[in-house]
């Protein structure tokens, strides 16, 4: 493209909505899916973009994104196991999501601290709120009756999956499709971790 005067144009710098997250086994995605049940009006997640997120980074200029690809590169962690047990709700009384919990692991949480580490040493600003790992399964529209969620709840309170060894994250890019469909989830980059 060329500005008035004739010369080249640099191209148009792309910015792009960032997330860390961990994948999840095969397994654990049949077993997710299959508690997709049993709440009128909920907008269950497709199973390809089930994810657990590490760190969320928000919209981010691409040569942002490079220097947060340097920074997560460097992380270095032991693969851990992990599993997907109990269930909740966010929002309280006027509740706007479904959720698997996810078990406090210390090797979880130091990864999801050095994920957001890497983001603060090069000025990215992140959310304040303490970092509670999850599983999304669905939104919630307004009128989803509360007696519904709560059944969700009790029959997902002792809920666990069977383990899973985490040995990689990966940073994804959310990109809107339609109106009132799910974003669609794309992997930029994976970063083993290795014993």
């Amino acid at each position: 493209m060329l500005d008035e005067s004739g010369s080249a144009m640099p191209p148009a710098m792309m910015s792009l909505r960032i997330f860390a997250a961990l994948p999840l086994s095969e397994t654990v995605l049949d077993q997710a899916c299959a508690e997709m049940t049993g709440v009128p009006g909920a907008n269950w997640r497709p199973r390809e973009n089930l994810h657990i997120t590490l760190a969320y980074y928000g919209e981010l200029d691409e040569p942002v994104i490079e220097e947060l690809d340097l920074a997560l590169g460097k992380i270095k962690l032991a693969p851990f196991e992990l599993r997907l047990q109990g269930a909740g709700r966010f929002g309280g009384g006027d509740p706007s999501a479904l959720w698997l919990g996810v078990e406090p692991r210390p090797a979880l949480i130091d990864l999801a601290r050095r994920c957001r580490k890497a983001a603060l040493s090069l000025g990215i600003k992140m959310e304040t709120r303490a970092y509670l790992p999850h599983l999304t399964l669905a939104y919630l529209n307004k009128d989803v009756e509360l007696s519904r969620i709560q059944r969700f709840e009790q029959r997902l309170g002792l809920f666990k999956s069977k383990p899973f060894t985490v040995d990689r994250f990966h940073l994804y890019s959310s990109w809107a499709r339609k109106p009132h469909t799910p974003n669609l989830y794309r992997i930029e980059t994976e970063y083993p971790l290795i014993p």
